[in-house]
Protein backbone atom coordinates (compact mmCIF):
# COMPACT_ATOMS: atom_id res chain seq x y z
CA UNK A 1 0.00 0.00 0.00
CA UNK A 2 1.37 3.42 -0.94
CA UNK A 3 1.70 6.25 1.52
CA UNK A 4 -1.15 8.76 1.69
CA UNK A 5 -0.40 12.46 2.03
CA UNK A 6 -2.44 15.61 2.49
CA UNK A 7 -1.05 18.68 0.69
CA UNK A 8 -2.43 21.81 2.37
CA UNK A 9 -2.20 24.85 0.08
CA UNK A 10 -1.89 28.18 1.86
CA UNK A 11 -3.01 30.39 -1.03
CA UNK A 12 -6.41 31.88 -1.81
CA UNK A 13 -8.24 30.73 -4.92
CA UNK A 14 -7.18 33.86 -6.82
CA UNK A 15 -3.50 33.33 -5.99
CA UNK A 16 -3.70 29.65 -6.95
CA UNK A 17 -5.28 30.49 -10.28
CA UNK A 18 -2.65 33.15 -11.05
CA UNK A 19 0.15 30.69 -10.37
CA UNK A 20 -1.49 27.98 -12.45
CA UNK A 21 -2.00 30.42 -15.34
CA UNK A 22 1.73 31.21 -15.48
CA UNK A 23 3.29 27.91 -14.39
CA UNK A 24 0.67 25.36 -15.44
CA UNK A 25 0.08 23.96 -11.96
CA UNK A 26 -1.16 25.30 -8.65
CA UNK A 27 1.54 25.28 -5.93
CA UNK A 28 -0.15 22.34 -4.20
CA UNK A 29 -0.16 20.41 -7.47
CA UNK A 30 3.53 21.03 -8.12
CA UNK A 31 4.27 20.11 -4.49
CA UNK A 32 2.34 16.87 -4.94
CA UNK A 33 4.35 16.13 -8.09
CA UNK A 34 7.58 16.44 -6.08
CA UNK A 35 6.25 14.12 -3.37
CA UNK A 36 5.14 11.57 -5.97
CA UNK A 37 8.53 11.71 -7.68
CA UNK A 38 10.06 10.79 -4.32
CA UNK A 39 7.35 8.17 -3.57
CA UNK A 40 5.79 7.08 -6.90
CA UNK A 41 3.06 5.01 -5.22
CA UNK A 42 1.99 7.83 -2.91
CA UNK A 43 -1.54 9.21 -3.03
CA UNK A 44 -1.79 12.97 -2.52
CA UNK A 45 -5.01 14.77 -1.62
CA UNK A 46 -5.22 18.57 -1.76
CA UNK A 47 -6.85 20.89 0.78
CA UNK A 48 -7.55 24.63 0.45
CA UNK A 49 -8.24 26.05 3.93
CA UNK A 50 -8.07 29.65 2.71
CA UNK A 51 -11.38 29.06 0.89
CA UNK A 52 -14.58 29.77 2.80
CA UNK A 53 -16.58 26.58 3.13
CA UNK A 54 -13.67 24.32 2.18
CA UNK A 55 -14.17 20.68 3.13
CA UNK A 56 -11.32 20.28 5.63
CA UNK A 57 -10.45 17.12 7.55
CA UNK A 58 -10.94 17.06 11.30
CA UNK A 59 -8.70 15.17 13.69
CA UNK A 60 -10.29 11.83 12.84
CA UNK A 61 -9.95 12.53 9.13
CA UNK A 62 -6.34 13.60 9.47
CA UNK A 63 -5.35 10.28 11.02
CA UNK A 64 -6.10 8.56 7.72
CA UNK A 65 -2.97 10.26 6.33
CA UNK A 66 0.64 9.23 6.77
CA UNK A 67 1.90 12.78 6.48
CA UNK A 68 0.83 16.37 5.87
CA UNK A 69 2.65 18.96 3.76
CA UNK A 70 1.95 22.69 4.03
CA UNK A 71 2.85 24.88 1.06
CA UNK A 72 3.88 28.51 0.80
CA UNK A 73 1.39 31.36 0.52
CA UNK A 74 1.10 34.97 -0.56
CA UNK A 75 -0.82 35.74 2.65
CA UNK A 76 0.62 37.45 5.73
CA UNK A 77 -0.18 35.55 8.90
CA UNK A 78 -0.28 38.64 11.14
CA UNK A 79 -3.25 39.99 9.16
CA UNK A 80 -5.41 37.44 11.04
CA UNK A 81 -8.07 37.35 8.33
CA UNK A 82 -10.57 34.46 8.17
CA UNK A 83 -8.38 32.91 5.44
CA UNK A 84 -5.46 32.95 7.88
CA UNK A 85 -7.36 31.88 10.99
CA UNK A 86 -8.77 28.79 9.28
CA UNK A 87 -5.24 27.66 8.48
CA UNK A 88 -4.02 28.16 12.04
CA UNK A 89 -6.94 26.10 13.36
CA UNK A 90 -6.25 23.34 10.84
CA UNK A 91 -2.60 23.35 11.89
CA UNK A 92 -3.61 22.89 15.53
CA UNK A 93 -5.74 19.94 14.46
CA UNK A 94 -2.72 18.49 12.63
CA UNK A 95 -0.65 18.76 15.80
CA UNK A 96 -3.40 17.12 17.85
CA UNK A 97 -3.74 14.27 15.34
CA UNK A 98 -0.11 13.25 15.80
CA UNK A 99 0.32 12.88 12.02
CA UNK A 100 3.85 13.93 10.91
CA UNK A 101 3.84 17.29 9.13
CA UNK A 102 6.28 19.27 7.02
CA UNK A 103 5.99 22.98 6.22
CA UNK A 104 7.66 25.10 3.54
CA UNK A 105 7.93 28.87 4.16
CA UNK A 106 4.32 29.82 5.02
CA UNK A 107 3.88 26.26 6.28
CA UNK A 108 6.63 26.79 8.86
CA UNK A 109 5.14 30.15 9.84
CA UNK A 110 1.66 28.67 10.37
CA UNK A 111 3.17 25.85 12.41
CA UNK A 112 5.01 28.39 14.58
CA UNK A 113 2.01 30.65 15.19
CA UNK A 114 -0.31 27.71 15.90
CA UNK A 115 2.15 26.59 18.59
CA UNK A 116 2.49 30.03 20.21
CA UNK A 117 5.22 31.70 18.16
CA UNK A 118 5.17 35.06 16.40
CA UNK A 119 5.77 35.98 12.75
CA UNK A 120 6.53 39.50 11.51
CA UNK A 121 7.82 41.31 8.45
CA UNK A 122 11.58 40.90 8.16
CA UNK A 123 13.32 44.18 8.98
CA UNK A 124 16.20 43.08 6.70
CA UNK A 125 13.87 42.95 3.72
CA UNK A 126 12.76 40.25 1.33
CA UNK A 127 14.72 37.06 0.68
CA UNK A 128 14.21 36.52 -3.03
CA UNK A 129 15.31 33.84 -5.46
CA UNK A 130 17.59 31.96 -3.11
CA UNK A 131 18.33 31.84 0.59
CA UNK A 132 22.10 32.00 0.64
CA UNK A 133 24.59 30.44 3.02
CA UNK A 134 22.11 28.54 5.20
CA UNK A 135 24.09 27.07 8.09
CA UNK A 136 22.79 24.21 10.26
CA UNK A 137 22.97 24.74 14.02
CA UNK A 138 24.60 22.15 16.27
CA UNK A 139 21.18 20.54 16.66
CA UNK A 140 20.59 20.78 12.92
CA UNK A 141 23.78 18.91 12.10
CA UNK A 142 22.45 16.00 14.15
CA UNK A 143 18.85 16.23 12.94
CA UNK A 144 17.48 13.78 10.37
CA UNK A 145 15.77 16.53 8.36
CA UNK A 146 19.11 18.02 7.32
CA UNK A 147 20.92 14.71 6.88
CA UNK A 148 23.15 15.00 3.80
CA UNK A 149 23.25 18.80 3.70
CA UNK A 150 26.73 20.38 3.77
CA UNK A 151 28.02 22.82 6.39
CA UNK A 152 26.45 25.67 4.37
CA UNK A 153 24.08 25.62 1.41
CA UNK A 154 21.67 27.66 -0.71
CA UNK A 155 18.00 26.90 -1.41
CA UNK A 156 15.14 28.43 -3.45
CA UNK A 157 13.29 31.04 -1.40
CA UNK A 158 10.89 33.94 -1.55
CA UNK A 159 9.54 35.51 1.62
CA UNK A 160 9.25 38.83 3.41
CA UNK A 161 7.88 37.48 6.70
CA UNK A 162 9.72 35.24 9.14
CA UNK A 163 9.53 33.88 12.67
CA UNK A 164 10.65 36.48 15.21
CA UNK A 165 9.58 34.64 18.38
CA UNK A 166 9.82 30.84 18.28
CA UNK A 167 7.10 28.82 20.01
CA UNK A 168 7.90 27.25 23.39
CA UNK A 169 8.82 23.77 22.14
CA UNK A 170 10.95 24.65 19.12
CA UNK A 171 14.42 23.49 18.07
CA UNK A 172 16.12 25.85 15.61
CA UNK A 173 17.94 23.72 13.04
CA UNK A 174 19.42 26.25 10.60
CA UNK A 175 19.95 29.99 10.16
CA UNK A 176 21.42 32.52 7.76
CA UNK A 177 22.06 36.26 7.79
CA UNK A 178 18.48 37.02 6.69
CA UNK A 179 16.55 34.84 9.14
CA UNK A 180 17.59 33.32 12.43
CA UNK A 181 15.12 30.48 11.87
CA UNK A 182 15.59 28.92 8.43
CA UNK A 183 14.71 25.43 9.64
CA UNK A 184 13.07 24.13 12.79
CA UNK A 185 11.33 21.29 14.55
CA UNK A 186 8.20 22.38 16.45
CA UNK A 187 6.14 20.26 18.85
CA UNK A 188 2.68 20.80 20.33
CA UNK A 189 0.16 18.47 21.99
CA UNK A 190 2.07 15.35 21.00
CA UNK A 191 2.38 16.42 17.37
CA UNK A 192 5.53 17.43 15.52
CA UNK A 193 6.29 19.58 12.49
CA UNK A 194 9.53 19.78 10.56
CA UNK A 195 9.73 23.00 8.60
CA UNK A 196 11.93 25.29 6.56
CA UNK A 197 11.66 28.98 5.67
CA UNK A 198 12.86 28.20 2.15
CA UNK A 199 11.29 26.11 -0.64
CA UNK A 200 13.04 22.78 -1.33
CA UNK A 201 10.04 21.84 -3.49
CA UNK A 202 10.62 24.68 -5.98
CA UNK A 203 12.33 23.85 -9.26
CA UNK A 204 14.35 26.56 -10.97
CA UNK A 205 11.53 26.86 -13.50
CA UNK A 206 8.96 27.49 -10.77
CA UNK A 207 11.04 30.09 -8.92
CA UNK A 208 11.74 31.71 -12.31
CA UNK A 209 8.01 31.87 -13.02
CA UNK A 210 7.35 33.45 -9.62
CA UNK A 211 10.05 36.08 -10.17
CA UNK A 212 8.83 36.82 -13.69
CA UNK A 213 5.35 37.53 -12.33
CA UNK A 214 6.82 39.99 -9.81
CA UNK A 215 9.03 42.08 -12.08
CA UNK A 216 7.55 45.37 -10.90
CA UNK A 217 8.11 44.36 -7.28
CA UNK A 218 11.76 43.57 -8.00
CA UNK A 219 12.26 47.03 -9.43
CA UNK A 220 10.39 48.74 -6.59
CA UNK A 221 12.46 46.92 -3.95
CA UNK A 222 15.80 47.49 -5.69
CA UNK A 223 16.50 43.95 -6.85
CA UNK A 224 16.53 45.08 -10.49
CA UNK A 225 16.98 48.45 -12.19
CA UNK A 226 14.32 47.71 -14.79
CA UNK A 227 11.68 45.08 -15.44
CA UNK A 228 13.68 43.87 -18.43
CA UNK A 229 16.54 42.92 -16.09
CA UNK A 230 14.16 41.02 -13.82
CA UNK A 231 12.69 39.24 -16.84
CA UNK A 232 16.19 38.29 -18.03
CA UNK A 233 17.03 36.83 -14.61
CA UNK A 234 13.83 34.78 -14.66
CA UNK A 235 14.58 33.60 -18.19
CA UNK A 236 18.05 32.44 -17.11
CA UNK A 237 16.51 30.42 -14.29
CA UNK A 238 14.07 28.75 -16.66
CA UNK A 239 16.83 28.03 -19.20
CA UNK A 240 19.03 26.47 -16.52
CA UNK A 241 16.08 24.39 -15.33
CA UNK A 242 15.66 23.07 -18.86
CA UNK A 243 19.39 22.39 -19.23
CA UNK A 244 21.21 22.00 -15.87
CA UNK A 245 24.48 21.40 -17.74
CA UNK A 246 24.67 25.11 -18.68
CA UNK A 247 27.73 25.97 -16.58
CA UNK A 248 27.64 29.55 -17.86
CA UNK A 249 24.18 30.11 -16.37
CA UNK A 250 24.98 28.31 -13.13
CA UNK A 251 28.10 30.48 -12.73
CA UNK A 252 26.25 33.71 -13.52
CA UNK A 253 23.43 32.88 -11.12
CA UNK A 254 25.74 31.57 -8.39
CA UNK A 255 24.00 28.19 -8.20
CA UNK A 256 25.71 24.92 -7.27
CA UNK A 257 24.65 21.28 -7.07
CA UNK A 258 22.69 21.78 -3.84
CA UNK A 259 20.15 23.59 -6.03
CA UNK A 260 20.81 22.07 -9.46
CA UNK A 261 20.53 18.43 -8.42
CA UNK A 262 16.83 17.70 -7.75
CA UNK A 263 17.69 15.00 -5.20
CA UNK A 264 19.90 17.36 -3.20
CA UNK A 265 17.53 20.32 -3.59
CA UNK A 266 14.62 18.32 -2.15
CA UNK A 267 16.74 16.75 0.60
CA UNK A 268 14.55 17.92 3.50
CA UNK A 269 11.38 16.51 1.95
CA UNK A 270 13.08 13.20 1.19
CA UNK A 271 14.46 12.98 4.72
CA UNK A 272 11.03 13.77 6.16
CA UNK A 273 9.45 10.91 4.21
CA UNK A 274 12.24 8.47 4.96
CA UNK A 275 13.03 9.28 8.58
CA UNK A 276 9.72 10.58 9.93
CA UNK A 277 6.78 9.38 7.82
CA UNK A 278 7.83 5.80 7.09
CA UNK A 279 8.79 4.90 10.69
CA UNK A 280 5.52 6.43 11.96
CA UNK A 281 3.52 4.54 9.31
CA UNK A 282 5.24 1.29 10.27
CA UNK A 283 4.49 1.88 13.94
CA UNK A 284 0.81 2.36 13.06
CA UNK A 285 0.78 -0.78 10.92
CA UNK A 286 0.23 1.18 7.72
CA UNK A 287 3.46 0.16 5.96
Amino acid sequence: MGLRFLIVEGNTRAARERHAASFGLMPSQSYAAVVQEIEPRAVCDLAFPADEGANLPDGAGLTSYDGVFLTGSALNIYDATPEVRRQIELMRAVYASGVPAFGSCWGLQVAAVAAGGEVRRNARGRELGFARNIVPTDEGRRHAMLFGRPVAFDAPAIHLDHIVVPPPDCIVLASNRMSEIQAAEIRLNGGEVWGVQYHPEFSLAEIGTIIDARRAMLVAEGFALAEEAAAAYAADLKALSANPARRDLAWRLGIDEEVLDPVRRTREIRNFVEHKVKPAASARGRA
